[in-house]
């Protein structure tokens, strides 16, 4: 039996898409769904007071190569955004 791993993030409860295997119509498939409990650890909603303490706020006040945060950060979105992946 051939295995092919999909991975997805499910953005309707109860339901996942796949497309473009390489199945045939009236092929037999079977399908294991392992679930990733790290991926919905980590997106858990953050409170103001956990950004807070996560460190994050504050983060680039003591670099002297960083005039203006706002524009940087909008650099580093815009540079994220181009790029392939």
């Amino acid at each position: 039996m051939q295995a092919i791993r999909v991975r997805k993030v499910v953005e309707k409860d109860g339901e996942i898409r796949a497309s473009g295997l390489p199945c045939k119509k009236g092929q037999a498939v079977e399908m294991i769904l392992l679930i990733d409990a790290s991926v919905e650890s980590e997106r858990r909603n953050m409170t103001a007071r956990g950004l807070h303490e996560s460190g994050l706020v504050g983060l680039w006040k003591d670099r002297e190569d960083i005039g203006d945060s706002p524009a940087y950060a909008r650099q580093l979105r815009d540079e994220a955004q181009r790029r392939r992946g």
